[in-house]
């Protein structure tokens, strides 16, 4: 497997990624919620239940999972070490949280789906986003979730300055943040296949019937999805696919076919030639929130992303609003 050492996440970062958070950071609120969550916030509590419940992942435990980790930090220059654990769940899915202490949780769901080589991919992934520092601003996410989700005093009150606007913002951004950590997982596997047969048994992989689904096929699906944007109708559903606002439920992950495709073009993109010949960024200080005081009289922000759908939202209730009264 190929190394990058002293690779920046930034030689990789999509700029989706980049951009969503600059969005988030531009929405009305987000200093004053990173601040609280930087002042109020422990990582401690989510440590000891991970130590409590799941099976921390060593050298005599999980031995060959753990090699593969190692491995994967090698290759994406990662230090210190994060923790690694494994969780009874049958729920087929990762994640990656903390920041002074990060750590990479494998539901038990996973292992029993996929092989070696998806497992690799799955892990790499995960590193991609302690590597890219996105980790801080997805606990922030699920801390704003909580905020107005009727729990405002677990939250120090932070809920009536959390606005749709920024849950929108925050799940925008996590959903793009998935972007560049299946590039990272690339740059490991230097193979699009087991990332994408990873992403296909998340989709809808079995164990069972596992010889059953076809890689080729999945691509084909992937294409075929992609032909529905040109009905414009299709991408109004899309997006409350992914943002049911009155629900308040976001969808935390591109949907995986998309992901199929992104991942696909880059890999034939000259960018990822570079970094493959050893021509790339190098690191400097990266991975941290950064938290700035906001002025007493701050100036009103330029429109953002948020608003701009916010007022395309709008428009599209007064035209079906307009539709209704024209038919009875």
């Amino acid at each position: 497997m190929p190394s990058y050492p002293g690779i920046s996440s930034e030689a990789f970062r999509h700029p989706l990624d980049r951009q969503a958070e600059q969005t988030l950071r531009s929405v009305p609120g987000f200093n004053l919620v990173a601040r609280k969550f930087v002042e109020f916030l422990s990582e401690r509590p989510r440590f000891v239940y991970l130590m409590g419940n799941s099976i921390q992942v060593g050298p005599r435990q999980y031995a060959s999972l753990y090699q593969i980790f190692r491995e994967c930090l090698r290759d994406l220059d990662i230090y210190p070490e994060p923790d690694l654990f494994v969780s009874q769940n049958p729920l087929v899915n990762a994640f990656a949280l903390g920041q002074e202490r990060p750590s990479i949780t494998l539901n038990t769901g996973l292992l029993d789906l996929m092989n070696e080589a998806e497992l690799r991919s799955v892990i790499a992934h995960e590193l991609g986003h302690i590597k890219c520092g996105h980790t801080t601003l997805s606990q922030m996410a699920i801390w704003a979730t909580t905020a107005v989700s009727g729990l405002a005093e677990m939250t120090f009150g932070l809920s009536s300055f959390v606005t749709t606007g920024l849950l929108m913002a925050f799940y925008e951004w996590l959903r793009k943040a998935e972007l560049s950590a299946d590039r990272a997982a690339l740059l490991v596997m230097d193979d699009t296949n087991p990332v994408l047969h990873s992403m296909m048994r998340m989709a809808g992989g079995s164990s069972k019937h596992a010889h059953e689904i076809n890689l080729e096929e999945f691509i084909r699906q992937s294409e075929r999805y992609q032909q529905l944007d040109q009905d414009g109708l299709n991408q109004v559903y899309k997006f409350f696919l992914y943002n049911n606002i009155s629900t308040g439920i976001f969808l935390t992950h591109p949907f995986t076919v998309e992901r199929a495709i992104y991942l696909r073009e880059w890999s034939d993109s000259q960018e990822y030639r570079q970094i493959r010949r050893g021509d790339y960024q190098r690191a400097d200080a990266e991975g941290s929130v950064d938290v700035t005081p906001e002025p007493e009289n701050p100036p009103s922000p330029p429109p953002t992303d948020v608003d701009q759908l916010r007022q395309k939202i709008e428009a599209l209730q007064q035209e079906i609003d307009r539709i209704k009264r024209s038919q009875s």
